[in-house]
């Protein structure tokens, strides 16, 4: 999925949409978010740890976590840019 779709379906359900960017093998602690989480990687990499398992995005691929939801996360090999969106 492109970002420009991206964007213009998270607009038509009313979220707005932001880009961001790390590189190769940057981490991120565990964290929640009391909102839902759309996010759409669009170049690289990205593995989500979950108490479910881990989730692998790669460019295209979207995932959703529900507001509470915790994880952390560690960007692939090559850096990871992702567009998101908050419900």
């Amino acid at each position: 999925m492109d970002e420009e779709k991206f964007r213009a379906e998270m607009a038509a359900d009313g979220h707005t949409v932001s880009v961001w960017a790390n590189g190769p093998d940057d981490r991120y602690g565990a964290h929640n978010h009391p909102y839902r989480k759309f996010i759409c990687c669009l170049d690289g990499s990205i593995v989500f740890h979950t108490p479910d398992g881990d989730i692998t995005l790669e460019t295209g691929d979207r995932l959703v976590l529900d507001a509470g939801t915790q994880h952390s996360a560690t960007v692939g090999p090559m850096g990871v840019r992702c567009a998101e969106a908050h419900g």
